[in-house]
């Protein structure tokens, strides 16, 4: 396992990391997690990913149960939390958002659920537009400065609000975001890739990028229908069958699928494998977050590390023209 900067912070996370998103607790139990992590911290992963929204924070408990269980020193290990999507089925009006007061609220509610003093990162999950960006900056600094949160981020937000958020910290002497996350994978790319490319630039953010396997298409599973057991046969999760394949974007995504799974073929290394491999081919991203619901499917996306010397030029040629 290698290591990368979070950005310009002096934070370094391993470039796979383990999050819960879909599976943990509707999927994966305390016990199943347990075993999981063992595997993460044997492989050298140092990064955990969770957030308010998961499962109404039934997944940070699963996450802080089995991390607890575990007991791995706590200064070797980061986790992170999002905000913004509420933890409560019917939220009321200041139980969601980007508000000062549901930030504060929601920290102090994941901190107690993962069952830790502080939170390495916290994301605004997306961008709230009831609330100015600057109400939240502040938000964000004062966790910071009191010592519950050490890095905040966005994630899915524009360059624009990025950039208005960076903007209104220099401008008040307050702590920037260190950090998006972003969806990225083969399918996916134009925002990280275009949209974002100044924002590279001019704050060489960091970036933990989820759904490098395109929410399972990219595992090639579903050329062929919906598998039971998927996720996409989740109670919740109809929205993904129809982004999946009843959709003429979702068949034209499995069309992308069908000319790529060839080039893995080529390389004897499975779909999967290949296509979070080439996530870490793009310098400006800090890490990738790998999802499982099963332990070997765990071992095996670990395995994509040994890919990413197989990406040649030529490869690489090959999977941008398609």
């Amino acid at each position: 396992m290698e290591y990368r900067k979070l950005g310009k912070s002096g934070l370094k996370v391993s470039e796979l990391s383990f999050g819960s998103w879909v599976t943990f607790n509707t999927q994966v139990d305390t016990k199943l997690a347990e075993d999981m992590f063992k595997v993460c911290f044997d492989s050298g992963i140092n990064f955990f990913d969770n957030a308010e929204g998961y499962d109404r924070g039934k997944s940070e408990e699963v996450m802080g149960q089995a991390l607890k269980s575990i007991n791995e020193p706590r200064d070797s290990y980061c986790v992170s939390s999002k905000v913004f999507f509420s933890s409560s089925p019917n939220p009321k009006p200041t139980q969601l958002g980007l508000s000062k007061k549901h930030v504060t609220e929601a920290c102090h509610q994941a901190m107690k659920r993962l069952q830790v003093d502080y939170l390495d990162l916290y994301f605004c999950h997306r961008a709230d537009p009831d609330t100015p960006i600057g109400e939240t900056v502040w938000a964000m600094h004062n966790l910071i400065t009191q010592g519950k949160v050490l890095y905040w981020g966005t994630s899915e937000w524009t360059a624009e609000e990025i950039t208005e958020a960076y903007e209104f910290a220099e401008k008040n002497h307050l702590t920037p975001p260190t950090m998006e996350q972003p969806q990225y994978n083969l399918l996916d790319r134009k925002r990280f890739e275009v949209e974002y490319d100044p924002i590279f630039r001019r704050y060489q953010m960091g970036t933990t990028i989820w759904s490098p396997l395109a929410s399972g298409a990219l595992t090639g599973k579903y050329l062929d229908g919906i598998p039971e057991g998927s996720r996409a046969t989740l109670k919740g999760y109809e929205w993904l069958k129809k982004h999946m394949i009843d959709s003429e974007r979702g068949q034209a995504r499995m069309d992308k699928v069908r000319n790529l799974k060839p080039i893995a073929d080529e390389l004897g290394v499975s779909l999967s494998k290949m296509s979070i491999a080439w996530c870490l081919l793009n310098p400006n991203v800090s890490t990738v977050i790998l999802g499982a619901s099963k332990v070997d499917q765990l071992k095996e996306n670990l395995e994509a590390l040994e890919v990413v010397p197989l990406l040649t030029e030529d490869v690489q040629r090959k999977l941008a023209g398609i």
